[in-house]
C-alpha cells in the first residue's frame, strides 16, 4: 500500500514538472501584422507575446522577451480568436438524427429555464472543424422542436459562450442571454398571430414581475408558467440577462423596440434581414445586431427587403454588429468568409475584422477578457498566411487560452485516410 501511494505521488510529480513549464511558457510571434481590433489598430510589423494563457504585449515596437519560444509569423496577419454567434456547436452532431441533437427541447413545461450549458459535448467533432476556421469561442444558442404541436411557449431557453479549445474546459460562460423567436413561426406558436405573441410576451413580462414580488403567491394556473421558467425570466425583466430575439422585418424589429422600451429590457436582435430600414431607430436604442451579411433572398414574406448592403448601412449608422456562418454547426467557420462579402458591399475592412471579434465580445459583455489583441486579455490568437476575409486563406497556428491548438479534424483525418484512394 505505501509502495502504491509513493508510485501515485511520483507519477503526479512528474506530471506536474511537464504541465508547468507548458502554462508558464512566454511565445513572441514576430515578423506579424497585427490586426488588434483594438485601439491600437493595425500593426504592418510587429510582435505579439504570450505568457500563461494571456496577452503580455502587443505592437510595434515589442521585443521578444530572452526565454521567449519564437513564432515567425513570416508577415502573415495576426488576429484575436474569432467569436462565432448563433451556433450550436456542442450540442450538435448530425441534425438529421434527433438523439445527437441537444439544442432543443419538446416538454410543454419548459421554456425559459432550458439551459444548454448542461448538454454540451467538448468531444463534438464539429468543434475541430470550426476551430480550423479560426474560430475560438462560440455563442451556442437553443433552438425551437416545432414538431410538438402542443409546444405554445415561445421561449427556446438560455444560450452560453463556448471555448473551442482542447484542453480548456468548453464552458467559458453559462446563461448568456434568453432566446426568443419573432415573426412567422414566433406567431404560429402564439396562437397563429404576430399581435398575438406580442400580446403573450406582455402578459408574460407583467406576470414574472408579480411572481418576483410575491413568490409565496405563485399561482401556475393563474400565471401559466412553471417556476422554474418565471425564475428564469426574473434576470431579464430586471435587464440583468439580454434577450436575444430572432426578428426579421421591420415593423417587427420597431415592436420589439417599443416593448424593450415598455419594459426596460436588454435585447440584442438576430437574423434581422430588414433592420437597415430601421437602422437610425436601432441606433438609437444602442441595440446590437447579430446577421448573416450574405442574406440577400428572402425565403418568405418577412425577409422581402433583404440586402447585402445590410451590415454597412447598419454600422454606418452606428449599430453594434456581429457576423454568423452558414449554419449552426458543420459551417460556423464561412463568417469570415461572410464578412468579406460585406466588405464588398461597403463594409470598411476594420469593421469587418471587429464584426467577428470585438464585436460579439462586446454585444455578450467579455469584451474585457476577449475580442482585440491588447495586454491582459486571454490568448486567443491565429496566425493566418494572408488575408483572413479570403476563402483561400488559412490558419497557420491557433492559440486558445495560451495554448496552441492542434491543426486536425476529423474530416482532414478522413482525407489523410482515402488520399490516394481511386
Amino acid at each position: 500500500m505505501i509502495r502504491r501511494f509513493l508510485n501515485i505521488i511520483a507519477v503526479t510529480a512528474a506530471v506536474l514538472a511537464v504541465s508547468a513549464p507548458v502554462r508558464a511558457e512566454t511565445i513572441a510571434i514576430v515578423n506579424a501584422h497585427i490586426l488588434t481590433a483594438g485601439p491600437v489598430g493595425e500593426v504592418p510589423k510587429g510582435t505579439v507575446v504570450l505568457r500563461d494563457g494571456k496577452i503580455l504585449a502587443a505592437g510595434a515596437s515589442i521585443s521578444a522577451p530572452d526565454n521567449a519560444r519564437i513564432i515567425d509569423a513570416r508577415g502573415g496577419r495576426v488576429t484575436s480568436g474569432l467569436i462565432a454567434t448563433d451556433t450550436a456547436l456542442g450540442l450538435m452532431e448530425v441534425s438529421s438524427v434527433r438523439g445527437t441533437v441537444d439544442g432543443r427541447t419538446r416538454n410543454s413545461e419548459i421554456s425559459a429555464a432550458f439551459d444548454v450549458q448542461y448538454g454540451l459535448n467538448p468531444a463534438s467533432t464539429l468543434i475541430p472543424v470550426a476551430r480550423l476556421g479560426g474560430v475560438t469561442r462560440g455563442v451556442t444558442m437553443p433552438g425551437y422542436d416545432d414538431g410538438n404541436e402542443e409546444r405554445e411557449l415561445p421561449f427556446a431557453g438560455q444560450a452560453a459562450m463556448i471555448s473551442l479549445g482542447e484542453g480548456s474546459s468548453i464552458l467559458f460562460r453559462p446563461k448568456l442571454g434568453m432566446v426568443l423567436e419573432l415573426g412567422e413561426r414566433g406567431g404560429e406558436r402564439a396562437g397563429g398571430s404576430r399581435a398575438a405573441e406580442f400580446v403573450q410576451l406582455r402578459i408574460i413580462f407583467n406576470n414574472v414581475k408579480l411572481y418576483r414580488s410575491r413568490k409565496f403567491a405563485y399561482d401556475k394556473d393563474q400565471v401559466g408558467l412553471s417556476p422554474a421558467d418565471l425564475e428564469a425570466l426574473v434576470p431579464v425583466v430586471e435587464g440583468r440577462m439580454p434577450l436575444i430575439v430572432s426578428v426579421h422585418r421591420a415593423a417587427d424589429i420597431r415592436q420589439m423596440l417599443k416593448l424593450a422600451r415598455d419594459y426596460q429590457l436588454k435585447i440584442i436582435l438576430e437574423g434581422a434581414e430588414e433592420a437597415w430600414r430601421v437602422a437610425p431607430e436601432i441606433a438609437a436604442a444602442r441595440v446590437p445586431v447579430l446577421l448573416n451579411p450574405t442574406s440577400n433572398i428572402p425565403s418568405n414574406f418577412e425577409m422581402l427587403g433583404a440586402t447585402l448592403h445590410n451590415a454597412a448601412l447598419l454600422e454606418a449608422a452606428g449599430v453594434e454588429i456581429a457576423f454568423s456562418g452558414n449554419d449552426a454547426g458543420h459551417r460556423v467557420r464561412d463568417m469570415r468568409y461572410n464578412a468579406g462579402v460585406a466588405v464588398s458591399r461597403g463594409l470598411p475592412y476594420a469593421a469587418a475584422i471587429k464584426a467577428i471579434t470585438l464585436g460579439p465580445a462586446r454585444i455578450f459583455g467579455v469584451d474585457d477578457q476577449l475580442g482585440s489583441i491588447a495586454p491582459g486579455k486571454i490568448a486567443d490568437l491565429v496566425i493566418w498566411d494572408g488575408d483572413p476575409l479570403e476563402p483561400l486563406t488559412q490558419p497557420v497556428a491557433i492559440f486558445i487560452d495560451g495554448r496552441e491548438q492542434p491543426m486536425t479534424s476529423r474530416a482532414l483525418d478522413l482525407r489523410d485516410r482515402y488520399l490516394g484512394t481511386p
